[in-house]
């Protein structure tokens, strides 16, 4: 007899995944030449031991066999015992194990051989059909099982290749979703800031045309009865109208190249009297026509920290509307201010017509709503609150008004102090 290494070492030829890998187990060599025989046509390649010792020694560096003949009856170590070790292994459990005896078909040793993780016997002496069959039917077996699993790790990348493409493409969704977001907020702020310069344009410089118009219109009219001094003095408040509107145009057409470049807020060091004044003088005439006068009653030595252009535009539309409510020869508009902690608090309080408790809360909200007209039936564009309201918010400051019908209106807004 060979000694045992012989056979569980003997070198192999290579074989391919597809080749179906049997493991014969017999103390008897012959027995193990026989089943080679039987079985050498069918394509199979063998793996030889002669005892249950060697077989585990051969399991434990191969593990893909397909199938097991494992004689029942060796020394040592038999058939059973041999099952039941390699059962133990999680990477052998799934190889199936046909037992090879001499023994009877008894009840008992059947079940014996099944609980130990055989799944059928071959009873000796061998019948090569048998043998042939069985062993077909569990390399057939092993060919499916092969496939499948060949399939389902073929299902498993694809899958593997889906989830990433769906990955992939909801972060494309995300990243287009999150420009169309952008670019619909960027639409929104040009609209915005379209909507504040028409409403700029329609406060600051529509007022001082129309004081403009009224003084050359007085001056085309009359130019035949008014002495040198008056028509000299129309002709400087033309002129000093014009240059002002001048370069109010230009500070709009530079605010307007800010707000697209987004930097438009510039805060400065103002002296707040002297400020409004200046305001004040491009609304003057409009004042004028209707016989109302203006009672600046602010400390020259009250300062602010206020973007010059937004403070402006707060104080024209602010001053157009008081104008606008105020009846023609009403009481003058006053100017008053008070120091807050960090702020100053600004009052302009007219003695017009007032509004509702309701108006005045949806004062600076309902934007929506078009402009009421004026006590001489002056018109607006509507928007000139909302863009007081934004301009007093980038300051850090808050706005309110106090009103009541019939007795006028006080509106008292916030700015930086210095």
């Amino acid at each position: 007899m060979l000694p045992e290494f012989s056979l569980g070492t003997k070198k192999k030829k290579k074989i391919s995944e597809d080749t179906i890998k049997i493991l014969l187990v017999d103390d008897n060599e012959n027995n193990l030449l026989s089943m080679e025989v039987i079985l050498e046509n069918e394509g199979y390649s063998f793996s030889k031991a002669t005892s249950g010792k060697e077989a585990l020694r051969i399991l434990l560096k191969e593990d893909d066999f397909s199938l097991i003949l494992l004689d029942v009856r060796m020394p040592i170590m038999d058939g059973y015992e041999t099952a039941e070790l390699i059962l133990q292994r999680d990477k052998l459990r799934h190889i199936p194990i046909i037992f090879i005896t001499a023994q009877d078909h008894e009840d008992e040793s059947m079940f014996k051989g099944y609980e130990a993780g055989g799944v059928d016997f071959i009873l000796k002496p061998i019948n090569p059909e048998i043998l042939r069959a069985k062993v077909a039917v569990f390399a057939e077996l092993h060919r499916k099982t092969q496939l499948l699993r060949n399939q389902e790790e073929k299902l498993q990348a694809i899958n593997e290749d889906l989830m990433s493409l769906t990955a992939d493409l909801e972060k494309r969704v995300l990243q287009r979703t999150l420009e169309l977001e952008n670019a619909n907020y960027e639409l929104k702020s040009l609209n915005a800031s379209k909507d504040k310069f028409i409403s700029v344009i329609s406060h600051d410089i529509r007022n001082p045309l129309t004081s403009l118009l009224a003084s050359s219109e007085t001056l085309s009219k009359d130019i035949h009865r008014l002495d040198p001094a008056q028509v000299e003095r129309f002709a400087a408040i033309i002129n000093r109208t014009s240059k002002k509107i001048l370069n109010q145009l230009n500070e709009l057409v530079d605010w307007a190249k800010k707000q697209r470049e987004k930097t438009n807020f510039n805060p400065e060091k103002i002296n707040l009297s002297h400020n409004i004044n200046e305001s004040l003088d491009l609304l003057r005439i409009n004042a004028v026509q209707k016989r109302i006068k203006f009672e600046n009653d602010i400390d020259g030595e009250v300062h602010i920290n206020a973007d010059s252009l937004m403070f402006r535009s707060i104080l024209q539309n602010l001053v157009s509307n008081a104008i606008k409510f105020t009846p023609y020869g009403g009481q003058p508009i006053k100017f008053s201010a008070s120091a807050q902690e960090n702020s100053v608090e600004i009052c302009i309080q007219d003695h017009g017509i007032g509004m509702s408790p309701k108006t005045a809360e949806m004062l600076f909200t309902n934007f929506s709503k078009p402009s009421t007209d004026g006590t001489e039936q002056e018109k607006g564009s509507g928007l000139g609150l909302l863009l007081v309201k934004d301009f007093v918010t980038q300051h850090g400051g808050a706005i309110n008004v106090e009103s009541e019908e019939g007795k006028g209106t006080c509106i008292r807004f916030t700015m930086p102090a210095i």
